[in-house]
């Protein structure tokens, strides 16, 4: 989507708030002994309260309000009850939802009581790639350059980058042109323009730069059993730094 009215602006950031608000609630849930079941209720709850629809269940018949993923697993893990966070974990939550015809998307990653010092380290990178990716995502600037200061930071780290999970156009609907990738190697050299909506999110792993699909046909995991983490902001492309629509209030 690309903004042309004052308007849609403040639609997005009302929709951005709103799922930036359902991430750290859940997030400050995230504790031993909750099962990822509950952390969607609550996710749910925040939707609901804002009369927003979840955007995985509205675009693609998810069967869950979010994205809720452990260890091993990427990206698209289905909450279940039957599934207890334990200490030492770590998990992913991946927030969209839609008000009103726009569409916002986000997500954190969160260590589940202690962990070790390398998987503290992963959050703190892939935040920090996160945060290098946006430095970049300016108006005449390209994809590609977005993608290269990810893995740049990485690599730096020693961690990998999952090269075929990308950040996506947004807006008016979840996924949108253009593709934004994590890897230089990966992008094209797409230009970006004032008012175009992206998502960036780096997804970073201990090991592996693949993933496959579970059998429930929606989890994505490492092949190695390695561990990941994802952070994510939807914003929009200014001729200066980006206007991030997904922080909290």
């Amino acid at each position: 989507m690309t903004i042309n009215h004052q308007a849609e602006l403040e639609a997005l950031r009302k929709i951005g708030v709103i799922v930036a608000e359902a991430r750290d609630t859940m997030g400050r849930a995230v504790e031993p002994g909750i099962t990822t079941g509950d952390l969607d209720a609550i996710g749910r709850g925040v939707l609901h309260k804002h009369g927003a629809r979840s955007a995985p269940q509205l675009a693609y018949k998810f069967p869950a309000t979010t994205c809720i993923s452990v260890n091993d697993e990427i990206a698209h893990g289905i909450p279940s009850k039957r599934r207890v966070l334990a200490a030492g974990d770590l998990v992913n939550i991946d927030v969209s939802a839609e008000l009103d015809g726009y569409w916002a998307d986000t997500g954190a990653s969160f260590a589940v009581g202690s962990v070790s010092a390398r998987d503290l380290e992963l959050l703190s990178v892939t935040r920090q790639a996160l945060a290098a990716g946006m430095r970049e995502a300016r108006a005449g600037n390209t994809t590609r350059d977005i993608g290269h200061a990810v893995e740049k930071r990485a690599q730096r780290s020693g961690f990998s980058v999952v090269r075929n999970l990308c950040g996506h156009g947004v807006g008016r609907f979840i996924h949108e042109p253009p593709s934004v990738p994590n890897t230089k190697a990966e992008g094209t050299r797409t230009r970006l323009w004032e008012g175009l909506v992206i998502t960036i999110e780096p997804f970073l792993t201990t090991g592996a730069s693949t993933y496959y699909e579970g059998d429930d046909g929606w989890t994505l995991r490492t092949p190695d059993g390695s561990r990941g983490a994802q952070f994510e902001h939807t914003l929009v492309i200014t001729k200066g730094e980006p206007i991030v629509l997904t922080l909290a209030a």
